[in-house]
C-alpha cells in the first residue's frame, strides 16, 4: 500500500489518499469521496510499500489515475460550476445573506455541487440551498472556510514576491504567534508581520526553531559581559550567524563575538 497526499481542485484542504498502485506528484488522480467521484491532484508521495495495519483510519482511496476523456469532463464541469456561483451570489444577496461565496465545485460525476464561503458570523442558509437545488437539481453542498483558507484557494503573490506558500506546497496551517515575530525582533507594524488573508504570514514559523535555540545560547540585549577585550553591554544580536554585538566601555564602536566568546556576567 502506498500513501499520498492529494488536494481537491476548489478544496482549502490537502487529504491523505491510499493505493495498490504508485502514482507521481502532479499526477490528477479519481478519488472516492463519499458517494462521489472527486479529481484531485497528488501532491506528495508520504509512504510506500506499508502495511494495511499503518494505513490511516481516515485515509480515502484512490480509484485511478484520471483519463483524458475524465480530465476533459471535469474542465467542462468547472466552468459549469463557475457559472453556478455566479448564480449562487445573486441569490444570496436577494436573502441578504452575509456571506462571501469564493468558489464553486462540482464532484466529476455532476451529484454534488460544493460552494466555498466566509463569514463573520453564522449565516443560515438553507433558503438559498433550496433555491440552488432547485435550479441545478444535484445535491447543494455549502462549506464554510477561514480566511487563510480563502487565500489558500484564490492564491496570489506575498510580501516575498513570490506565490503564497499556502496555495503552493503548505499541507496544513500551522499556528503563529506574535511570539514568533518578537524571537525574530521583526517589526510588530501588523502590516509587515501579515499576508494577504490579514492573519500573521505562515512563514514566521519556519525559522522559529532556530531563533528559540538560539536564545539558549546567546545573552539578552543590555545584559553585561566579559570579553577578552574587556566588560561592555550587549547591544546586538545576529541569531542565525551566532554572534553578540558588544560596547565595550573603553571602545567607541561595537565589536562583534560568537556566543563562546563572552560570558555573561550576573550582577
Amino acid at each position: 500500500m502506498n500513501l499520498f497526499e492529494i488536494k481537491f481542485s476548489g478544496d482549502a484542504t490537502h487529504k491523505v489518499c491510499v493505493a495498490d498502485a504508485h502514482y507521481p506528484v502532479n499526477e490528477f488522480v479519481i478519488v472516492r469521496y463519499g458517494r462521489v467521484q472527486i479529481i484531485a491532484q497528488v501532491t506528495a508521495v508520504m509512504a510506500e510499500n506499508m502495511m494495511a495495519a499503518d494505513v490511516p483510519v481516515n485515509a480515502l482511496n484512490i480509484e485511478h489515475a484520471a483519463t483524458a476523456a475524465e480530465l476533459q469532463l471535469n474542465q467542462e464541469n468547472q466552468k459549469a460550476a463557475a457559472a453556478a456561483l455566479v448564480i449562487a451570489r445573486q441569490k444570496a444577496q436577494q436573502h441578504h445573506l452575509k456571506m462571501k461565496l469564493i468558489e464553486a465545485e462540482y464532484s466529476l460525476d455532476k451529484e454534488k455541487l460544493i460552494f466555498y464561503f466566509t463569514a463573520d458570523k453564522r449565516v443560515d442558509f438553507r433558503n438559498l440551498v433550496r433555491d440552488l437545488a432547485s435550479i441545478y437539481r444535484t445535491r447543494i453542498e455549502l462549506r464554510q472556510i477561514g480566511v487563510r483558507d480563502e487565500a489558500k484557494i484564490l492564491g496570489g503573490i506575498g510580501p516575498c514576491g513570490r506565490q503564497l506558500c499556502c496555495s503552493t506546497f503548505l499541507g496544513e496551517f500551522v499556528p503563529v504567534s506574535i511570539k514568533m515575530a518578537k524571537n525574530q525582533n521583526l517589526s510588530l507594524n501588523p502590516t509587515k508581520i501579515s499576508g494577504l488573508c490579514g492573519r500573521l504570514m505562515c512563514c514566521l514559523q519556519y525559522e522559529d526553531a532556530v531563533y528559540e535555540k538560539a536564545r539558549q545560547t546567546l545573552p539578552d540585549y543590555g545584559q553585561k559581559v566579559m570579553t577578552e577585550q574587556g566588560i561592555g553591554r550587549v547591544v546586538g544580536l545576529n541569531f542565525l550567524a551566532d554572534l553578540v554585538k558588544v560596547q565595550l566601555t573603553d571602545h567607541s564602536v561595537p565589536m562583534d563575538y560568537t556566543s563562546s566568546e563572552v560570558k555573561v556576567i550576573n550582577s
